[in-house]
């Protein structure tokens, strides 16, 4: 059996060797390193796949987030609404653009935001809301658009780990995740649906109007050469990277079918074992499986994990304290206990291999040691 990985991303090149070399060459051969033409060539082929009017990369998925709030130019001090069971990208980039980050929390199926919750912290200061699509599938988003079409907020869809899924309305309409809100971002983060040989990202939106600003925003607040209207940053994609993602941008269905018959695989194996809780599905949302997480009782989860580990199977914990409860964000007053269900996930989720090239003898392998493990801990 060959070593498992929680990602392989080796073996995905060596199956697109050819493609990927021959897109790296050819930027080589015409150096243009900065915005050549593969850069616009790639958010084509985003819009399309996406169904979006507009796509605008960017040099990562957290700037994504930090160009799509400067576009919306909120008012200094104004309130935005993050989960809390979540990376810190969201929060992170709202505290340095002097405004507030204010915790929700999430869904105890999903661990997605809980909109019961989002709607208990709306003040007269918020002034928008960052749903996040995690580990492979959406958010509640009829329920966050209805709460912010009711007090006139603004939504940012943070798709980085859900590109490709696709979201039903209620009129049975299907829609890419990224495309509901007023804007939606993602990351081409290496280990991501759609991932790069770097950092890269993108912004996207329906607004004609958003999109100008969102340009302007990522090439320095440039309107044209020398001339700056607006305050803005230095957020390029680079035309290496745009080069390999409009070739990978082909497979991103590919690899999300071969991940959703990877998670059946996991579904089958732990089905009679009721110590292991599988991920839910919710049935507004397709699930591309960016992660598999698992929960498990927070008094086994970190002896599972020192289990795998010590029979050569990687895993990792998404995420192991909230952000309510990070030191960088003490200064918002938030106390154990303010978000349980965000408190608990952090100590009973783990997430398993995955990635399109896991075999089935290791998947096989994976699932039996959980699986003896539990039984005998569970």
């Amino acid at each position: 059996m060959e070593d498992i990985k929680m990602v392989d991303l080796k073996a995905q090149y060596a199956k697109l060797k050819p493609e990927l070399d021959a897109a790296f060459s050819a930027v080589m051969e015409s150096m243009e390193f900065i915005n050549g033409p593969q850069v616009s060539n790639f958010a084509r082929s985003l819009e399309d796949y996406l169904q979006v009017q507009h796509a605008i990369p960017c040099a990562n998925g957290t700037d994504a987030l930090q160009i799509a709030l400067m576009a919306l130019q909120l008012p200094a001090g104004a309130e935005v609404i993050v989960p809390s069971f979540n990376y810190v990208s969201g929060a992170e980039v709202v505290a340095l653009l002097g405004l507030k980050p204010v915790f929700a929390d999430v869904l105890a199926d999903t661990f997605t935001i809980d909109p019961a919750s989002v709607k208990k912290i709306i003040t007269p200061a918020t002034a928008a809301i960052i749903p996040v699509h995690l580990f492979g599938q959406g958010a509640p988003m009829q329920e966050i658009m209805e709460i912010a079409h009711e007090h006139n907020l603004f939504v940012i869809e943070d798709n980085a780990q859900s590109l490709g899924a696709v979201y039903v309305r209620p009129d049975e309409h299907e829609v890419r995740l990224g495309t509901i809100g007023h804007i939606g971002t993602t990351s081409f983060f290496p280990s991501k649906p759609l991932g790069g040989m770097g950092d890269g990202g993108a912004v996207f939106t329906n607004d004609n109007k958003l999109a100008e600003i969102i340009r302007k925003i990522a090439n320095h607040g440039q309107s044209e050469k020398y001339k700056f209207s607006t305050v803005g940053v230095n957020s390029r994609l680079d035309t290496l990277q745009a080069a390999m993602l409009d070739v990978k941008i082909k497979y991103v269905d590919e690899y999300n079918e071969a991940r959703q018959e990877i998670a059946r695989f996991y579904d089958n194996a732990f089905a009679d074992t009721p110590a292991i809780q599988a991920p839910h599905r919710f049935k507004q949302s397709s699930h591309v499986y960016h992660q598999y997480t698992i929960t498990v009782a927070p008094a086994v989860r970190d002896s599972l994990k020192s289990h795998l580990r010590d029979n050569h199977i990687p895993s990792m914990v998404y995420y192991p304290e909230p952000l309510h409860l990070q030191e960088a964000y003490t200064y918002l007053g938030y106390k154990s206990g303010d978000f349980p269900v965000s408190e608990v996930l952090s100590q009973s989720v783990l997430s398993l291999p995955m990635h399109s090239e896991l075999k089935e003898d290791q998947l096989t392998y994976i699932c039996q040691n959980i699986l003896d493990f539990m039984n005998n801990n569970g």
